[in-house]
């Protein structure tokens, strides 16, 4: 097996890994070269950098709140940004990938502006840049630091990247977490990187269907999997663990309580495994407070995030706290009291309780 520690990506090397070995021929030709690519990206936790590409194809935001997309045409090539596809109020191309990718960047401009306030990813109007068809049968999406990248799949195990408005939401929110928290993506301070990122990727699934928390499926990836695969989704944040059981891929190893917390040296130290722990608790506070779930939970993980006090290798007991902190002081005694008891039900214990 590959050595994983430097993996920075939506798809798990742990489901690549599973291609690599059951695979045909040619799945495991796409999960390898995959695989072998995204161990090169590694993750620094520092604010975003404005590329090179929206210096010169965008101009600066000219009012607060106005967002800024480019979306290029890597070609099947490795090289980015690509061709320019379709700029900031350009039409529809015609290309799904493109509009598809122009659409959810948008998208997630619009949650973050319209419910949190904030002028995109480093909250100062950050130009969006995407890259669709990425390498040749690309199984993967993923954020550099100045951009989102996105593969086509190979049409047999992952459909195109762009399909999926919550996995662009998550990879946006990467960004976000680099501008604010900078959490180490390694151990739980890496789970919860992935874990905040699924968090505010099905949220802005959900504003964008209008969907309360008891309508919403709470699936990360729906749209990923071909029919031939036995799932529905890559997480699920209401039971994790149950995503997907499939022959190739394998069973989803996500934990939902903290007594079956998986210890590995994979996948930095099992973040998109053991993220399931707080996307569990997440779900558990919205479906308790009910609506919208970004009225409620979602701004308090926001209030989280963005607190100060947020340690960059902080654990699931550390984030838990200020979860409860920031639902007090926002909303009062008995909405701390929810998301306390969220936390309790999968195991994580404040740290301020902690004896």
């Amino acid at each position: 097996m590959t050595d994983s520690r430097s993996l920075r990506s939506f798809i798990p090397p742990y489901i690549l890994n599973r291609i690599i070995a059951h695979g045909s021929e040619r799945q495991r030709s796409s999960a390898l070269s995959t695989l072998s690519h995204v161990r090169t990206l590694r993750h620094t936790p520092l604010p975003p950098v404005r590329s090179a590409a929206a210096a010169t194809i965008l101009p600066p935001s000219a009012q607060p709140g106005q967002v800024l997309r480019s979306i290029h045409d890597a070609q099947g090539k490795m090289l980015l940004p690509g061709m320019p596809a379709r700029l900031e109020g350009q039409p529809a191309t015609g290309d799904p990938a493109v509009d598809e990718a122009y659409d959810a960047l948008g998208a997630s401009h619009d949650f973050f502006w319209k419910v949190l306030g904030r002028d995109s990813i480093d909250n100062k109007g950050f130009a969006l840049i995407g890259s669709v068809h990425y390498g040749q049968d690309y199984e993967n999406a993923f954020w550099n630091g100045a951009q989102m990248v996105f593969g086509d799949g190979d049409g047999e195990i992952f459909e195109r990247f762009t399909r999926s408005l919550d996995v662009i939401g998550h990879e946006l929110t990467h960004g976000v977490i680099e501008s604010e928290a900078g959490l180490v993506y390694a151990n739980q301070s890496g789970a919860l990187n992935e874990s905040i990122s699924d968090v505010f990727g099905v949220l802005i699934k959900q504003h964008v269907l209008g969907q309360t928390a008891d309508e919403a499926d709470w699936l990360i990836g729906a749209d990923l999997l071909t029919p031939r695969i036995k799932g529905v989704g890559l997480r699920s944040m209401a039971h994790p663990g149950t995503a997907y059981d499939d022959p190739l891929l394998g069973k989803d190893p996500q934990p939902d309580h903290m007594r079956k917390f998986v210890i590995t040296q994979e996948d930095n130290g099992g973040v998109h495994i053991n993220s399931g722990i707080p996307n569990r608790a997440f779900f558990l506070a919205a479906k308790a407070f009910g609506g919208f779930a970004w009225e409620k939970t979602g701004r308090i993980w926001y209030d989280t995030l963005c607190d100060q006090g947020l340690n960059n290798e902080a654990s699931f007991s550390d984030f838990a706290a200020l979860t409860i902190e920031h639902a007090r002081q926002r909303f009062g005694a008995d909405e701390a009291q929810v998301v306390r008891h969220a936390w309790s039900e999968t195991g994580v214990v404040p740290t301020q309780e902690q004896s």
